[in-house]
């Protein structure tokens, strides 16, 4: 399974020449080359997770895609087929097996609406919580896609976050209103908290793959 991130929280998931995308929003580059794709995950509804541009990239090349997310990601994309899913289930699409996790997003101020929002597992080894610290009960995670950076986070919670997950790996995500200085903050404290539970960090930068 080869795991490929892409600008701010977009991730490529790829196995036996099938794809799975997650979350390609606003901030990640136009997608292509999105032929053989089984499935796309948003999180939830933000447009820095997904947008009608996008998703018409991948649907335009693979038009048997399955679109999965929470039930206000199937408000806000009533345009597209999306499958509603919630906390605790479990679906297979193709090479892909996932599992969802959780049920709202972080709050970001008592002032704004909290939105829903769902993790998601995918075959057992690679943890994406979208815009939430929701740990993953009962699951050994192998690889956490960890939060650097947003209006909805302190470092000290994503220190937490991986404190309480345990992963055996860890790389940083939804990383783009983080300058570079910024950016090497927040690996520093993932690198430490990482290596606090047994782990090891991954740096990776968009484009950069990660054989899992």
């Amino acid at each position: 399974m080869k795991l490929t991130k892409l600008e701010h929280a977009a991730l490529i998931v790829e196995v036996a020449g099938r794809k799975l995308y997650i979350d390609p929003g606003s901030y990640t580059t136009a997608l292509t080359d999105t032929a053989r794709a089984d499935a796309i995950v948003i999180t939830h509804e933000h447009p820095d997770h997904w947008t009608p541009e996008q998703l018409e990239r991948i649907i335009a090349f693979s038009p048997d895609v399955r679109i999965f997310g929470p039930a206000g990601v199937v408000a806000a994309a009533s345009g597209y087929p999306v499958e509603v899913v919630h906390d605790g289930d479990t679906v297979t699409v193709g090479e892909f097996a996932l599992r969802f996790f959780g049920r709202t997003h972080a709050v970001i101020h008592s002032s704004i609406p909290v939105i829903d929002n769902v993790g998601v597992l995918v075959n057992d080894r690679l943890y994406y919580a979208g815009d939430s610290f929701t740990v993953p009960a009962g699951v050994d995670v192998d690889t956490l896609a960890v939060p650097a950076g947003a209006p909805w986070l302190k470092i000290s919670e994503v220190i937490d976050y991986v404190l309480a997950v345990k992963p055996r790996r860890t790389f940083p995500t939804h990383e783009m209103l983080l300058s570079r200085a910024g950016k090497d903050l927040s690996n520093l404290r993932i690198t430490a908290a990482t290596e606090r539970v047994d782990g090891e960090f991954f740096a990776l930068e968009p484009n950069e793959s990660l054989d899992l």
